[in-house]
């Protein structure tokens, strides 16, 4: 689904890009110590820490060595580290961390509940551990219209649509939070505006393949892609030059209480 990480840049990375500052202030990151990016993926999220932060020092933990590698590549500050690693069974002693957060990750790990509380086993007591998902089902414009467009010429198209996802939609975080033991939850909305110089620029990243989108771009044969295409230029209102899509994300920050 997420295989490529010059593709997922392309694809999703100036969305992460644009959205970690506004996440890293709401998440409370500390300007000093130890800070966990969970499912760093190709290193935004770690990237604005780093220079938000230039106190703190960041290791981002991913399951794509593919990923990690890209990330790598994209930092010399020895303050940021990537390695492999799985949300569900992180590889730190307890306590390790002051903070722990992750970026557009949560509904897709496999079970949530035991990331988190793995999460909190390494961050120290007193400690916020945060995460952000899209509210695909609303207000991720971008998303939002692929998956009305594609259901609008395919019925099958919706039991594939993203706002059927967990954790997406308001108030799921802050209860997964709350059950899994976290103190003082705060769940909170997010909002960014993405900029597209044309349609193309638009259209092309969902042709690399990436995410459930463009996994089912992949298998639709070439009518389908073209007609799904002129839909999606119809709903936008057929630009031919620069636009605007806004988006919402889903926020919640929790502390870390002793037993």
């Amino acid at each position: 689904m997420f295989a490529d990480a010059r593709a997922y840049e392309r694809f999703m990375g100036r969305w992460s890009e644009s959205a970690a500052p506004q996440f890293v202030e709401f998440a409370g990151i500390p300007d000093r110590g130890e800070v966990l990016d969970i499912g760093c993926g190709t290193g935004a999220l770690a990237l604005t820490i780093a220079r938000l932060r230039p106190h703190c020092k960041i290791e981002g933990i991913d399951v794509s060595r593919e990923y990690i590698e890209f990330a790598r590549g994209r930092t010399r500050n020895p303050r940021v580290r990537f390695e492999t690693g799985d949300a569900q069974n992180l590889p730190f002693a307890p306590g390790t961390f002051d903070a722990a957060a992750s970026l557009l990750v949560f509904n897709f790990i496999p079970d949530p509940a035991k990331a988190l509380s793995e999460a909190r086993r390494v961050t120290r007591v007193g400690g916020s551990i945060s995460a952000a998902v899209w509210d695909y089902g609303d207000k991720m414009r971008m998303l939002r219209i692929f998956w009305d467009a594609a259901e609008e010429l395919d019925s099958e198209a919706g039991r594939l649509d993203e706002k059927h996802m967990p954790l997406c939609r308001n108030g799921e975080l802050a209860e997964l939070w709350a059950r899994g033991g976290l103190r003082k939850v705060e769940e909170s909305p997010l909002e960014i505006t993405m900029r597209f110089a044309n349609f193309d620029d638009f259209w092309n990243p969902f042709l690399l393949g990436q995410g459930p989108a463009g996994a089912y771009v992949s298998r639709l044969p070439r009518k389908g892609v073209a007609a799904l295409r002129e839909e999606l230029r119809r709903r936008l209102g057929g630009p031919h030059g620069p636009f605007t899509l806004p988006a919402r994300l889903w926020a919640v920050r929790g502390e870390v209480a002793g037993e």
